[in-house]
């Protein structure tokens, strides 16, 4: 169901056109370091205030958890997307796709301009996998719209090519010409996705590098399970974010990348 939400918590200036954005993809690994060895929630908080991105794609990220608030000191009161928002991002959304006995987890955005509507897309395969495409709405001053969609894609190559056929579905659904950013965890270290969408949409890393970025393991990046495609924008800048201290609070390594509308 589309959502619409109050208006943001921080004055935002409505008549300076925003032509660049920065943007930042991370998969949370709901807030545990590779292995699960340590909770480093806070010390993630702190490392991605420090990238001043102003939308950041979250994916494994917990709304709940009832015996980890029990276990681990550092839990915050708040659903962790709330807690990494902070003062930084005064307009989050979040798409719940797993649920649990004790909590659940999905994706979220973050965003410094005004979130005006969110729905979370159930493109879950039958089985044990629960996977959502987080699609939010934002007003971007000098743009009608600007639409952002967070993607975490399943394991399994055939949940995959479902998934992206439903990806493309959503993106044929909207204005044709909005600027539309997607971003997250696509699992896809065949390329196979990347393949089909690369022919709709530029993807940052490859229109910059002339090929995804690795991003897993965080700290050796091997596998291209991240991305960041484009549709009625360009990329500028792109990083990948591994060396201290993102090798070790993630087992995904972030992209960041500077996108002009």
């Amino acid at each position: 169901m589309n959502k619409t939400l109050p208006t943001p918590r921080c004055i935002i200036d409505k008549i300076t056109a925003v032509h660049r954005l920065n943007v930042l993809t991370l998969n949370v690994h709901k807030g545990f370091t590779f292995f699960n060895r340590r909770f480093i929630l806070p010390e993630l908080r702190e490392a991605v205030r420090a990238t001043g991105a102003d939308l950041v794609f979250l994916q494994e990220v917990h709304g709940s958890h009832q015996q980890h608030a029990v276990r681990h000191p550092a839990w915050p009161d708040t659903p962790q997307y709330e807690f990494l928002a902070d003062s930084m991002w005064p307009q989050f959304a979040y798409g719940r796709n797993a649920v649990y006995p004790h909590g659940d987890h999905g994706n979220a955005l973050l965003s410094k301009f005004p979130i005006t509507r969110f729905d979370n897309l159930d493109v879950s395969v039958h089985g044990n996998e629960q996977r959502g495409l987080l699609h939010c709405q934002l007003e971007v001053p000098g743009h009608e719209q600007v639409h952002a969609v967070c993607v975490h894609l399943g394991l399994r190559e055939a949940h995959r090519q479902s998934q992206v056929k439903l990806l493309l579905e959503l993106l044929d659904r909207l204005p044709a010409r909005a600027p539309v950013i997607i971003a997250g965890d696509f699992n896809d270290w065949r390329l196979k996705a990347d393949a089909v969408l690369s022919q709709r949409l530029v993807e940052a890393f490859g229109e910059r590098f002339g090929t995804p970025a690795r991003s897993f393991p965080a700290r050796m990046p091997l596998l291209r399970l991240d991305r960041i495609y484009l549709r009625n924008a360009m990329p500028g800048k792109a990083q990948v974010l591994s060396s201290y201290p993102w090798s070790h609070l993630s087992d995904h390594a972030p992209l960041a990348a500077e996108i002009t509308l």
